[in-house]
């Protein structure tokens, strides 16, 4: 099999016979094999209508009822496990997702593409079946989303539910969804190189109720955190973070004490709490951020500390750098101070990622570059 559409279902009996012809009108007059998966979960007689549908068309749909299983990314992965084919397609049965947009990201696999995802947010593209305050949320979980996770930064549309992936993607991949998110998912923990996104209108709701819920949110937020804390490259970045938080705390009591306490000047308490801090970090990141991930040659872990203590310095520079900046063009330097420490901490991780504690695995092979491009549409 060529083509495995997989369709999660919660009471969508309105839908589901539409939503079959349409793909079926979409496919046809293509030299293509494909099946159409129902995962469906209804308590009303969804099940009846899909019993129907898989005796008129025996060749392309197939469903699976369950009883006691729940929610749209569980019943994506429970496709996924169905359908045997090639490249594997999950879109809404609300018809939301519209069928006709299948020929191009079918196209887009067979040429090779790992990851095809129609965007609302790509030139050719649009949002407009969304209500303003279903806009406000999608636009806010899909922030959060890309501030949090780097695989997600540079995919316009990462929290929609219509894409394609070719089964290398996610086979041998645990997936632990945790509500609606499932793309996120296969973005951040799939086997992939390339990520293509193609336009498509998001279309209204015609039949049925959108299954949106505060509920839905929650888990959307805790899908999230555990994504992150899955995500080693991710998950580094905010210990870093925690980390220096730590330091900053650390620098400050080490020169009130100093200072006040003991009444040694203000340069020396500055730099001995400096140097104190910056032990501290390295200590912490050493355990804690970058843990196994020691050089394993012994004269250049002793290095570690010394490159560690260049980058700081750097960053010190850097900080001191954009309150001149801000200072000189009549700006505050407590908000020049503010960006030099966003500056300085994504210079400081990158480069303590790189050189102080480069991981083992990326020190033999490198991080597996992600190509994503969008449809070229004039």
């Amino acid at each position: 099999m060529q083509l495995g559409i997989i369709v999660p279902t919660y009471n969508e009996r309105e839908n589901v016979r539409t939503m079959v012809e349409r793909i079926s009108a979409a496919l046809s007059g293509r030299d293509i094999q494909y099946e159409i998966w129902f995962i469906d979960d209804s308590r009303d007689d969804t099940p009846l209508v899909l019993e129907e549908l898989a005796s008129q068309y025996p060749e392309t749909v197939r469903y699976v009822h369950r009883e006691e299983a729940r929610g749209l990314a569980t019943a994506v992965v429970e496709g996924f496990k169905q359908s045997q084919a090639e490249y594997l397609v999950v879109m809404d049965a609300d018809l939301q997702h519209p069928p006709e947009v299948l020929p191009v990201l079918v196209e887009r696999l067979e040429e090779g593409i790992d990851v095809v995802i129609p965007s609302r947010f790509v030139p050719g593209g649009s949002d407009g079946g969304l209500s303003t305050v279903r806009k406000v949320v999608s636009w806010t979980a899909r922030t959060l989303g890309r501030i949090a996770l780097k695989r997600l930064r540079h995919i316009s549309d990462c929290t929609g539910g219509f894409f394609g992936v070719r089964r290398k993607v996610v086979e041998g991949v645990e997936l632990s969804p945790i509500g609606w998110k499932i793309l996120m998912e296969v973005l951040v923990k799939g086997h992939y190189e390339t990520v293509h996104e193609i336009p498509y209108q998001f279309e209204d709701r015609s039949a049925g109720q959108s299954k949106m819920s505060l509920r839905e949110q929650w888990n959307y937020l805790h899908h999230l955190g555990r994504m992150v804390w899955g995500s080693p490259d991710d998950r580094r970045f905010y210990l870093f973070c925690f980390v220096g938080g730590l330091g900053t705390i650390v620098n400050l009591v080490v020169m009130a004490v100093l200072y006040h306490g003991f009444h040694l000047k203000e340069i020396p308490s500055s730099v001995i709490a400096s140097l104190i801090a910056m032990g501290h970090n390295y200590l912490w990141n050493d355990n804690l951020t970058w843990r196994g991930h020691a050089h394993p040659v012994k004269w250049r872990r002793i290095l570690q500390i010394p490159i560690f203590m260049l980058i700081s310095a750097i960053s010190i520079l850097v900080t001191a750098l954009f309150v001149k900046l801000l200072v000189w063009w009549h700006g505050d330097a407590v908000l020049g101070q503010f960006i030099g420490i966003v500056v300085s901490t994504v210079w400081s991780y990158t480069a303590n990622n790189k050189w102080t504690w480069k991981a083992p695995d990326e020190r033999r092979s490198g991080l597996t570059a992600i190509r994503v491009t969008h449809e070229d549409v004039r």
